[in-house]
């Protein structure tokens, strides 16, 4: 490979020989870190296994064991549920992803024995001679041996946008990516010396951190925390130090106890993550990050890149129109061009597809494409110096020919200038006056989708941003085919304001834009955050890096180049625009899902607190210390038909809800007048029947029973609150529960293994009463929630 800083060696030419790579493998010199997408088997079964719920859980079982009331300990089912549902759901959503990162995993050609071939990242060995070019991305360290003004980006690792030039003999750093040109380098570091090895176990990780939603779930359980401590320890205290026996004072306790953890929220949580996942695996669609599924249900501003997003990526030459003679035909230029470049881009291919016949030229400069110059150029000895790119950087404004190729790009085509420079194009001057030879018109192709997909955001709501590297008339005759608004006034990015608040106030008013660097995209994205908008950022190409790394949400085509598909958090990997709104659909199913069931877990923990801690204030101020109402075993099943099995259907159903700000206030606001309303209508049918500490086992029992009813009655009112808007599932849903949790008073089986006696029938009008008061109670908490939740005019 010729450059500008001279021939690689014959060895380095032909790369290490089969015998050199088996014995840096037998050595362990491999690239032995490969990046992961998930947690290991072991790791999935720890993590669900050994948590602070289960723990406690188990405590509590084996105290409830020891007493030899083994019914008591149903609740230490919820410890084997929980753990296998998570294990099953998340190995599943490894198994996806791991499937899926294979598909798009970066692949660098390695040469070897004479011969290029692409191999996997971790079969790359110490010394092995790796081959780059535009977009591709630096697996491991190395040392540069050949370059081809070769630019390298290091944003990733240094911060600094500005592209830094290699030569022969420099380091270069695994985690960068080329920008332009193309080279070759040395692998002088592998596996965990690496800065890649980092670098793909933080952005490749199976993961929920920096998740609204699950910031939220931590922030209720901190204040739940701090509850049950006195809480629990109040409940210990007048159960262990009244007058009951000491089997019936600990169950007494554990009854209060179990509850009060809200044990299956962070398991449906992950479950309704892990979910979402599968099902855009079947849809080719690559998560990196699980919360960017809830992200992108949180966008409000799109910004798409053009090319390989809205258009397809393959181009076709469609026309060559002549502007003057220069001695050489244009398309022997083209065709030469195209052969001088060992890495072209969609459109050098294109052109090289329509112009075959390549002259026998020896090129004696090269300067590949890069999005900053936008053009690129060769020098041909006697045959003088060309270039090609964008006719608006290399001509005047004032030119007939660059008039001529806007009147072209209006039509949404893209034209490129084929014309002959004045000075070498590789000097620091170059290339000075370009003499136009020709327009080389490109045809894109817009995709199918891509309509449908725009219109889908547009009812949504969120808008969506054309930017592109691309001609600004060329892009707003892609926007004006795609009804997209704003593309009959598209913008020129170069006329736009520096200054990050007057570049705010522009975006606000447009939406199309074009010549628009990697740099001003990192921009247009940081301004529109600062206006307080949640950003997406899609793209393929390595002008989109800096960009989709900046933004909330970086969406990357498969086809894309690596270093887009390495800092995205979602990749498309069949190239299909029309995956984000079920990728949105994911997100709202996840957040509306799991807040509806945050409703019912967190009214669970409130009306247990309270109850806890009205039940233990007599004992605390010197009076007779009150039996705990309910059993283990009546709390278990409670938790089972009015929140475990109803939230586990309704954390995976389909939500189209918008996402919305705000989820820790609107669960609250739900979740703690409805948590009070329950325990105190379940304390107070509770005290109108309880004959006093000195009574009969039956009477007991009956004075636990109308309370359960109470109590179960007002936990299903709340089941179809949150279940509201209904549909016939819904519906269906809550019937089923309300008939299961009838039965158990009514079969006389289940009357006898739950400890139940509903035959006192005023007992039962009594409960009855106080249901109904606490369903209007209820509902008036809710309206008065929703008055002060809704938002202000």
């Amino acid at each position: 490979m010729p450059g500008d800083d001279g021939l690689l060696t014959q060895d380095s030419t032909r790369g290490l020989t089969a015998a050199e790579v088996a014995e840096r493998v037998a050595a362990g010199r491999t690239n032995d870190v490969p990046s992961r997408t998930s947690r290991s088997a072991w790791e999935i079964v720890r993590a669900n296994v050994f948590t602070r719920i289960n723990a406690i859980f188990a405590v509590l079982a084996v105290i409830i064991f020891s007493t030899g009331y083994l019914l008591d300990g149903l609740f230490a089912g919820v410890i084997v549920a929980n753990s296998v549902v998570g294990i099953v759901q998340e190995l599943r959503a490894k198994r996806t992803l791991d499937r899926l990162a294979i598909v798009g995993q970066v692949r660098p050609r390695v040469r070897r024995d004479g011969t290029s071939g692409e191999l996997a990242p971790e079969e790359v060995v110490a010394d092995d001679v790796i081959e780059i070019g535009a977009g591709d991305q630096v697996v491991v360290d190395g040392e540069v041996l050949a370059a081809d003004a070769l630019e390298v980006d290091e944003s990733l690792l240094t911060g600094e946008s500005d592209p830094v030039v290699k030569h022969a003999g420099d380091p270069i750093m695994s985690g960068s990516f080329v920008v332009a040109g193309n080279g070759a380098y040395r692998a002088t570091k592998v596996g965990s010396e690496a800065y890649a090895a980092k670098l793909a176990e933080e952005a490749g990780r199976f993961t929920l951190v920096d998740s609204e939603l699950r910031n939220g779930i931590n922030k209720i359980l901190k204040v739940i925390t701090y509850l049950l401590v006195p809480a629990g320890a109040l409940s210990i205290y007048n159960q262990l130090s009244g007058s009951q026996a000491l089997p019936a004072a600990l169950r007494g306790m554990v009854a209060a106890l179990v509850p009060m953890v809200p044990e299956g929220l962070i398991l449906l949580t992950s479950v309704a993550f892990a979910v979402g996942v599968i099902r855009l695996g079947r849809r080719q669609c690559l998560v990196n990050e699980l919360p960017a599924i809830e992200g992108l249900a949180r966008v409000d501003v799109v910004c798409a890149d053009k090319t390989g997003t809205l258009t397809e990526n393959a181009m076709r030459l469609s026309e060559l129109r002549r502007l003057h003679e220069a001695g050489e035909t244009p398309e022997t230029v083209l065709a030469a061009l195209a052969a001088a470049d060992p890495r072209p881009n969609a459109s050098l291919a294109a052109i090289a597809e329509g112009c075959p016949a390549a002259p026998d030229w020896t090129p004696t400069a090269v300067v590949p494409f890069s999005s900053a110059r936008k053009w690129s150029g060769a020098a041909f000895g006697e045959h003088g110096d060309w270039v090609l790119g964008a006719p608006d950087v290399l001509l005047p404004a004032e030119s007939e020919e660059r008039a001529e190729a806007e009147r072209i790009g209006a039509q949404g085509l893209r034209v490129l200038l084929l014309g002959r420079a004045a000075n070498a194009v590789d000097a620091p001057d170059g290339p000075g006056k370009v003499t136009p030879v020709a327009l080389a018109v490109l045809e894109q192709k817009i995709r199918g989708d891509a309509r449908e997909t725009l219109d889908y955001f547009a009812a949504q709501g969120v808008a969506v941003k054309l930017i592109s590297g691309d001609n600004a008339v060329s892009v707003g005759g892609v926007a004006r085919a795609l009804a997209l608004p704003g593309g009959e006034a598209p913008v020129d990015a170069r006329t736009l304001s520096e200054d990050p608040g007057k570049l705010a106030d522009q975006l606000e008013s447009t939406a199309v834009f074009g010549r628009a660097t990697p740099a001003q995209k990192r921009a247009m994205v940081a301004a529109l955050q600062a206006g307080g908008h949640t950003v997406a950022m899609t793209g393929d190409g390595v002008n989109d890096v800096l960009a989709l790394k900046d933004s909330d949400v970086g969406v990357a085509m498969g086809a894309g180049s690596p270093a887009t598909r390495s800092v995205a958090q979602i990749v498309l990997l069949d190239n299909a625009f029309a995956t984000l709104p079920h990728v949105v659909g994911e997100g709202r199913r996840v957040i509306g899902n799991i807040e509806r069931v945050a409703n019912l877990f967190l009214t669970k923990t409130v009306y247990s607190v309270l109850l806890a801690l009205i039940v233990g204030v007599p004992g605390l101020i010197g009076l007779d210390a009150m039996p705990y109402p309910f059993l283990p075993r009546h709390v278990t099943i409670v938790g089972w038909f009015t929140i475990g099995l109803p939230a586990f259907v309704l954390s995976l159903a389909p939500n189209n809800d918008r996402a919305r700000p705000g989820f820790v206030g609107r669960v609250l606001r739900m979740a703690v007048p409805a948590g009070v309303v329950i325990g105190a209508a379940s304390f107070v049918s509770y005290i109108l029947v309880h004959p006093g500490n000195a009574t009969t086992e039956a009477a007991q029992v009956q004075a636990s029973t109308t309370a359960l009813m109470t109590l179960m009655a007002l936990a299903l009112w709340v089941l179809a609150v949150v279940a509201r808007p209904y549909t016939w599932w819904k519906a269906a849903l809550v019937a089923t529960m309300a008939v299961v949790s009838a039965l158990m008073f009514v079969l006389p089986w289940t009357r006898e293994i739950f400890q139940l006696d509903p035959s006192n029938t005023g007992y039962t009008l009594t409960a009855v009463l106080c249901a109904a008061a606490g369903v209007v109670l209820i509902e008036i908490g809710r309206w008065i929630g929703n008055r002060i939740g809704r938002p202000g005019p």
